[in-house]
């Protein structure tokens, strides 16, 4: 365990945190009025999460900012201190007597942590410094047969669009050029065209609305002028790692876009109004054609999906007839076994298995002996207690990613036997428990790869009788 105190900066001082201890205290989780308070929880510069019961509205009157009000000043107080630290966010758990002495433990974040979800327990532990998890490692196979498709038609676009926007502005070949060069692609012709017809810029429209609307109308989306054009590739898809390495990638034969977190060549170019992003694709799938247009779902970590052969088959309200490839002969590449999915592990295993998550469990505890030695299999999270024998674990020799929960943490920091070949890891919470314990763990982790650890911060104060 870590215990320092930090600098005297406001975000370490007893009495920032005061005013949240206060309404924590007072109407906080249930307890003995003779015995401690303990509570946990997380601030963050844009949002937080506490152990609050809040007070509901009188019937037939929706809540109001007001009724928020003490917990907003509260916890803004701790986030004007945050900023001031620069730190993004930071997590704690308060032990508060029945007199009011307080014991106040700050978590520090770390570099290699990522922010947890909910209370005060830490996220994915990143134990080699940018790894970043296999998907996201994917670059599209090349397709040296793509083509544009024979609906693709420059002139039948730049035509239309000038009939549908006679008054726009169009970039000039020199603004162009200046995106070529920004971005590292060569525009295809009909996105120049496009952007010949329109920049798209705002202060082109000025305060005329329906001329926003009219060029949404005649393009199919809303447009992103030139300056905001940019390549979708994976990095421009965050995704925190204890989902991402849940994710897989594999294009089927017949796709017509490939399965990736994103390529080189996606260039974004608009939005759909409700957040996903429309791309021109330079790198299709085997059945697909260079140019085509695809939306990547502001829903989904990864992957993309055909919305028109062409940019000019888009703009005339030409949709696909291709499907997007089913794959539906090969087995899952991410297994489930849990009382609702597969029922065993013998039945997710095969070849091609990429990441077996196990959940709820009713039965006798599961053995990872089914699956040891499979070539591809890259990610195990497993539900605390459903397994027979966590040292089965080491028989997995490729594991890059490995959630368990704690007891199964122990048994294999214990027997020091915590595969080597990990890049991440995260131990996985449930129920009412001691983050404390959860920190400590964690920083035993990062510790067997020389990582920051997670710095713990006792500060001590008097918040008087009880409430």
């Amino acid at each position: 365990m870590t215990d320092r105190q930090l600098s005297l900066s406001a975000a370490h001082d007893f009495a920032t945190w005061e005013p949240v201890l206060r309404l924590l205290w007072g109407g906080g989780a249930e307890r003995q009025p003779a015995s401690p308070a303990r509570l946990a929880g997380r601030i963050g510069r844009q949002s937080w999460s506490l152990p609050l019961r809040r007070r509901l509205p009188q019937p037939g009157r929706a809540a109001q900012s007001e009724d928020m009000r003490d917990e907003y000043e509260a916890v803004q107080r701790v986030q004007t201190a945050l900023v001031d630290a620069g730190v993004d966010d930071i997590s704690f758990t308060a032990k508060i007597s029945p007199t009011g002495r307080t014991a106040l433990r700050l978590f520090a974040p770390s570099p290699a942590v990522e922010p947890g979800i909910g209370a005060a327990h830490p996220g994915a532990l990143l134990l080699v410094e940018g790894a970043v998890p296999q998907p996201w490692r994917c670059l599209p196979d090349p397709v040296p047969g793509a083509v544009p498709a024979p609906s693709a038609d420059p002139e039948l676009l730049e035509r239309t669009l000038r009939e549908r926007l006679p008054d726009a502005v169009g970039a000039t070949e020199a603004d162009i050029a200046a995106a070529e060069s920004r971005l590292g692609v060569t525009l295809p012709e009909e996105l120049k065209v496009l952007y010949r017809v329109t920049r798209a810029r705002w202060e082109d429209w000025g305060d005329d609305y329906e001329a926003v609307v009219r060029a949404c109308t005649a393009v199919g989306c809303e447009l992103f002028p030139l300056e905001d054009l940019y390549i979708a590739d994976a990095a421009s898809r965050q995704c925190l790692w204890q989902f991402a390495a849940k994710e897989a990638v594999d294009t089927a034969p017949d796709a017509a876009v490939q399965d990736l977190v994103g390529s080189p060549g996606w260039i974004a170019f608009g939005d759909n109004g409700g957040g996903d992003r429309l791309a021109v694709d330079l790198t299709p799938g085997p059945r697909g054609h260079t140019g085509q247009i695809i939306i990547l779902s502001h829903e989904e970590s990864t992957g993309a999906c055909l919305v028109a052969d062409s940019l000019t088959d888009m703009v005339l309200n030409r949709s696909s007839e291709r499907g997007g490839g089913s794959g539906a002969d090969r087995p899952p590449a991410v297994a489930h076994v849990n009382i609702l999915s597969l029922p065993s592990i013998e039945a997710a295993a095969h070849p091609g298995l990429q990441v077996l998550s196990i959940g709820v469990w009713e039965a006798e505890p599961l053995s990872l002996a089914p699956v040891a030695g499979l070539p591809r299999l890259r990610t195990l999270a497993a539900y605390p207690g459903t397994l027979a024998d966590p040292l089965e674990i080491n028989r997995l020799t490729g594991l890059e990613f490995l959630e368990l929960g704690p007891e199964e943490w122990r048994v294999l920091l214990d027997a020091g036997s915590v595969p080597r070949s990990l890049s991440a890891a995260a131990i996985r919470v449930y129920g009412d428990q001691d983050p404390q314990a959860i920190v400590d763990m964690a920083n035993e982790l990062l510790t067997l790869w020389n990582r920051p650890p997670i710095i713990q911060t006792v500060l001590e104060g008097d918040l008087g009788p009880t409430p």
